[in-house]
C-alpha cells in the first residue's frame, strides 16, 4: 500500500479478529499504514492473532495494537477511538438462526454498537467510517436483516444530519466464501468425516465473494464516497445444490443430503431493491446508490413530481450471472480457505 492514503495513519477495525479483520490485516499491514487497530470482545482470538503475527510477520507485529472492547459499550469504543483517522465497523451478529432466536442482541450489536461507533467517530473528528451491511438488509425477513436494515438507516441519517468532517457510508455484500460460520468449510468437515453434504434448499442461491474481494470493495468505497453512500459489488451467484456438487468435486464425493431451510431464510438473497436501483450509479465492477437527499420538506415533491419511484427490477442473487458446477468450482477455489485445504488434502494422500 505504499503511497497510498493510509500513509502514517491509525485505521480501526471493529470486530477486527474475525476474517474480515484478520484479511485487512494481511493486505495492509505491510504497507506504509502507521497503525491498525484491533477492536472486538473476544481476548483469546486476539491473543491468536497477536501470536500469528508475531511468528509470520515479526517486524510488522508494532504496527498492530488490541483493545478488548465491546461496541454495545459506547465508552469501550470512545477509549479506543481516540486519535483514529479510519474505521472500518465490521462488528455484527451476522448468523441469522441465533439472531432468530435472540432478536435483541442483534440489535444491541448492529443497531446500537454502530450507533456508539459513529458517534464516538464523529466526535474524535475521524476521517472516514466505512460500515459492512449484508444483502440480508435489502427486504429483510428475519431478525438479523432486519437489524442490518435499520443499522443502514443508523448510517444514512448520521451522514444526512452532519457528521462535521466525518464522511461515513456503507458497503453491502453476499455471502463471503468461507467466513467464519459459512457453509463451505462445513461442507468440507463433513466430507472428510465421510458424512453426506447438509444442503437446506438445492434451488437455494446465493451470492459468492471471498474475502479479498470483501476488503477491494471495502477500499473502493473508502477510496470514492461521498457521505451517506451505499456501494455494492458485482458478483456472480450459484445455487446451494451446485455449490455442494462443486465442494465434493475438490473434496470427495459422500452425497448430498436436503435438511429443509434454517429459521429466516431466503430463497434468494437480494444486493440492491428496486427503490435504490433507480439512483444507482453504474461504475464497472460496483455500484454507487447514491443518499436520498430529500429534505421532510415533502410538498415540493407533490408540486415538482417524481414520476418514477422503482427501477423494473432489484439485483437479486436470481438474476445475476449463475455460476453452473465447473463455475463454481473455479469460483471457491478463489478462498484461501480452499486452497489451504486442497495442499492438506494432497500433503496427507503423498504421505
Amino acid at each position: 500500500m505504499s503511497g497510498s492514503a493510509f500513509a502514517g495513519k491509525t485505521l480501526l477495525i471493529t470486530g477486527g479478529t474475525g476474517s474480515f479483520g484478520n484479511t485487512v490485516l494481511k493486505h495492509f499491514v505491510g504497507g506504509d499504514i502507521d497503525e491498525i487497530r484491533i477492536f472486538s470482545r473476544d481476548e483469546k482470538k486476539q491473543d491468536d492473532m497477536r501470536h500469528r503475527l508475531q511468528e509470520r510477520c515479526p517486524e510488522l507485529a508494532g504496527k498492530v495494537r488490541f483493545h478488548v472492547g465491546d461496541v454495545r459499550d459506547d465508552r469501550s469504543v470512545r477509549d479506543a477511538m481516540r486519535g483514529v483517522d479510519y474505521v472500518f465497523h465490521a462488528a455484527a451478529l451476522k448468523q441469522v438462526p441465533s439472531c432468530e432466536f435472540f432478536p435483541m442482541e442483534a440489535v444491541r450489536t448492529n443497531v446500537v454498537g454502530t450507533d456508539n461507533v459513529l458517534h464516538a467517530a464523529i466526535d474524535e473528528g475521524v476521517e472516514r467510517v466505512v460500515c459492512l451491511s449484508t444483502d440480508k438488509a435489502a427486504y429483510p425477513i428475519n431478525a438479523m436483516g432486519k437489524s442490518k436494515a435499520l443499522m443502514e438507516s443508523i448510517i444514512y441519517a448520521n451522514a444526512r444530519n452532519g457528521a462535521g468532517r466525518t464522511t461515513i457510508c456503507c458497503t453491502r455484500y453476499g455471502n463471503v466464501m468461507c467466513s467464519r460460520g459459512s457453509v463451505i468449510p462445513l461442507f468440507i468437515e463433513q466430507i472428510r468425516e465421510g458424512r453426506p453434504v447438509t444442503v437446506t434448499d438445492p434451488s437455494m442461491t446465493r451470492f459468492l465473494m471471498n474475502l479479498d474481494e470483501a476488503v477491494d470493495l471495502v477500499q473502493f468505497a473508502f477510496e470514492h464516497a461521498d457521505p451517506g453512500d451505499l456501494f455494492i459489488q458485482k458478483a456472480p451467484a450459484s445455487t446451494i445444490g451446485d455449490l455442494a456438487e462443486a465442494v465434493q468435486e475438490l473434496f470427495g464425493r459422500t452425497g448430498t443430503k436436503v435438511i429443509g431451510t434454517r429459521h429466516g431464510e431466503k430463497l434468494y438473497e437480494t444486493l440492491m431493491t428496486r427503490e435504490e436501483r433507480l439512483r444507482a450509479e453504474d461504475m464497472g465492477g460496483y455500484f454507487r446508490v447514491r443518499a436520498d437527499s430529500r429534505d421532510l420538506n415533502y410538498d415540493k415533491f407533490f408540486v415538482e413530481g417524481e414520476v418514477r419511484t422503482q427501477a423494473d427490477e432489484p439485483y437479486t442473487s436470481h438474476n445475476t450471472r449463475r455460476l453452473d458446477v465447473a463455475g463454481a468450482v473455479e469460483k471457491i477455489k478463489t478462498a484461501e480457505y480452499v486452497r489451504l485445504a486442497l495442499e492438506g488434502r494432497e500433503r496427507e494422500a503423498a504421505q
